[in-house]
């Protein structure tokens, strides 16, 4: 949800489609300087948490963070910017902070991954009173960058240390592009079992809940309408009716459409009405203008949770 005008009033947005739980940006996730947070609107925004039943509350760290990056003046520009969405996401006491491990940039997988783990420890010991839980998300695979295999996960859990505080956010569409089956399912189950084998679903804090226009396999992160892509609806129903989850957020992050507000109460009735409850599924008067909210593009988010 967007926090133009002031973060507290992500709530109110959230509130307006029907949001159990939620995810914002404290910061433009496409540049690099950022203004510090007021002290008011942190207040609000606290405030404004503590009465309110929008629950798990996510931030989503910048686009621009490339702790894998080989070139040290990147890395620590990004280590720098790590360490400022972790106190950004502190101060507005949300629960977790999800960011792309970055791109390895040719360099390969192993010195990617240990430089990822080497940032994260840094991150970690430089934040000790800090409950906000930092979780990888997973990625399509595309270019060098990395986090698309279970196994890449893994290793960089281990390599950090595995503190309590890290964990993964498992993002639908990318998990798809990335070769992992999920249009059935059983397909959703098996690669549940993967990931419990490889990674541990007591590592799963989170999910991006999103269909994808590209099939599976094409490691392109292209995000789609729920149901309305190559996934379908099976897994979205497996996924919202599997008690393992029941506590986590599950984040949209499709389009808004013309009004802001429409997408984002369809696909939220619809994985509503996945989870049996009987549900009115809206249908928007415009189809979205671009069909999607890409990763990088700023799109405001919108989630929801088990109840």
């Amino acid at each position: 949800m967007s926090v133009a005008g002031g973060a507290a009033l992500a709530f109110e947005r959230g509130r307006e489609v029907g949001c159990e739980s939620m995810q914002i940006f404290t910061r433009s996730p496409n540049q690099w300087a950022a203004k510090p947070i007021d002290p008011g609107d942190a207040r609000a925004f606290r405030a404004e948490r503590r009465k309110n039943e929008i629950h798990p509350v996510i931030v989503h760290a910048s686009y621009l963070l490339n702790l894998a990056a080989p070139d040290a003046a990147v890395r620590k520009r990004s280590e720098a910017a790590f360490a400022d969405e972790i106190a950004r996401a502190e101060e507005l006491a949300c629960d977790a902070l999800v960011f792309h491990p970055g791109a390895h940039m040719g360099e390969g997988t192993d010195a990617g991954v240990r430089r990822v783990a080497e940032s994260l420890r840094k991150a970690i010991d430089g934040s000790p009173r800090a409950d906000v839980a930092i979780l990888i998300e997973n990625t399509a695979g595309q270019g060098s960058c990395l986090g698309s295999r279970f196994e890449e996960i893994r290793a960089m859990l281990d390599a950090a240390g595995r503190s309590d505080r890290l964990g993964v956010c498992l993002d639908t569409c990318h998990l798809f592009a990335a070769g992992y089956d999920l249009s059935t399912r059983e397909a959703f189950a098996a690669t549940m079992l993967e990931f419990d084998r490889a990674v541990g679903l007591d590592r799963l804090r989170a999910w991006h809940v999103n269909d994808s226009k590209r099939p599976c396999g094409s490691r392109v992160d292209r995000h789609e309408h729920i149901g309305r892509g190559r996934i379908g609806t099976e897994a979205f129903a497996a996924l919202v009716t599997d008690p393992r989850f029941e506590s986590l957020a599950l984040v949209l992050e499709t389009e808004k459409g013309a009004d802001g507000k429409a997408w984002d109460r369809r696909n939220l009735a619809v994985l509503r009405k996945l989870r049996g409850e009987d549900v009115r599924v809206p249908r928007p008067e415009r189809a979205a203008a671009s069909g999607l909210a890409a990763e990088g593009s700023g799109g405001r988010k919108s989630a929801m949770r088990r109840a």
